[in-house]
């Protein structure tokens, strides 16, 4: 064979094997779920689109709408649950009953239980909310944020550990209020 001939034929391979592999690593526009298991793709495909489950879970960039709707690895988009919305690390909405963050979550929490281990940046809205390092706002029944840069929290019971008793006002004020308590 002509080393001439085969350079070329070489370069469309690779085009082909590059484009084909974007195509794939792009993800697919749909999912459907009775569970992770019982899917129309499997629980490690990415799904960039719309997932509609009663128990769904995948890495995505989608409107997820289900039961309850789990997101594994980063993702992000709108997760709407009736009973229960859980994730790795998200970007976006989460409404339901219960939302769970394992690592970081960036946006809006909205459900009767808000929990988030790790990182939490933006608004929570619920019954009780709890993060584990919060910049952004809670807005509930009773709020607890392990650790805060900057945070504010309005409701009945707001409790702020690391703030010590006054004595950092304006900057901070107790490490448990009633109706409103802050660290910045």
């Amino acid at each position: 064979m002509n080393r001439i001939s085969f350079f070329p034929g070489f370069i469309a391979l690779l085009f082909m094997m590059s484009v084909s592999s974007s195509v794939i690593a792009a993800g697919q526009p749909f999912q459907a779920s009775l569970t992770p298991d019982i899917a129309i793709h499997s629980r490690d495909t990415r799904i960039e689109g719309l997932t509609l489950s009663i128990w769904g879970e995948n890495p995505q960039k989608a409107l997820s709408l289900g039961l309850v709707n789990g997101s594994t690895g980063d993702s992000a988009g709108f997760s709407w649950g009736f009973l229960l919305n859980y994730a790795d690390n998200y970007k976006g909405v989460h409404w339901a009953m219960v939302n769970y963050t394992k690592g970081s979550f960036l946006g809006w929490q909205h459900g009767f239980v808000n929990y988030t281990d790790q990182n939490f940046k933006g608004l929570q809205t619920g019954f009780v909310n709890y993060a584990g390092h919060l910049k952004g706002l809670q807005f509930g029944f009773v709020n607890y944020a392990e650790r805060a840069d900057t945070g504010v929290q309005l409701g009945l019971l707001n409790l702020l550990p690391q703030n010590k008793w006054f004595s950092e006002f304006p900057d901070a004020l107790a490490p448990g209020m009633v109706f409103v308590n802050w660290r910045f």
